[in-house]
């Protein structure tokens, strides 16, 4: 029987390696998904925002968007290191459809999809949601909570969504760090307990 690698201190070395996963932050146009990699990322997130021109006005519909100068045309990404063992590294997707042929191949080893919803456009989370349904990611969903939106009750939220009753639902703010943390931990909770 072989013996197991150890390091100079006597520690098992496959008890040091990290467990990296894959997540992915959804969301339609404009609902806060790089505003939260932002905040939640250790790192200098990646970033690959261009500025809107005159030439988008027909295709993103800037309704509701409060001043939205840019849009991420490719990706987002972050990592965040949850403890010794464990790193989640961020992904975030370009919420427009024009870009729904970039999902498939961010959806490749992801373990899951935080999905950010603004309550005052439920009606453009449908279709994110379906893609991630499609591709057989498991889900939690954010409710990022703007300025001056009044708070709508998860039960509502939920039927208004059509999630099934095991779906986490959490409010954030994804400029604020304590509350992007508890809708990302959310997540990693479910995903743990699917995993039992």
């Amino acid at each position: 029987m072989g013996s197991r690698p150890v390091s100079d201190d006597g520690v098992y070395l496959a008890d040091q390696v990290q467990i990296a996963a894959k997540i992915l932050v959804v969301g339609h146009f404009a609902v806060g998904k790089t505003t939260f990699i932002g905040t939640m990322s250790e790192i200098p997130p990646l970033r690959t925002e261009e500025r809107m021109t005159q030439a988008g006005a027909h295709v993103d519909d800037l309704m509701g968007t409060r001043g939205k100068t840019t849009t991420t045309v490719a990706m987002d990404f972050g990592r965040l290191t949850l403890s010794d063992r464990l790193v989640l590294y961020l992904f975030g997707t370009p919420g427009q459809e024009r870009f729904v042929q970039v999902w498939e191949d961010m959806t490749r080893g992801a373990l899951g999809a935080l999905i950010l919803v603004d309550p005052e456009r439920l009606k453009e989370s449908f279709p994110v949601i379906d893609l991630v349904e499609q591709y057989g990611l498991p889900y939690a969903i954010s409710v990022n909570h703007f300025d001056g939106t009044p708070a709508r009750p998860d039960d509502e939220l939920r039927e208004a969504l059509d999630l099934l009753p095991e779906t986490p639902i959490v409010t954030c703010d994804a400029r604020d760090e304590k509350s992007s943390a508890n809708a990302l931990m959310s997540l990693v909770r479910y995903l743990q307990e699917r995993t039992r």
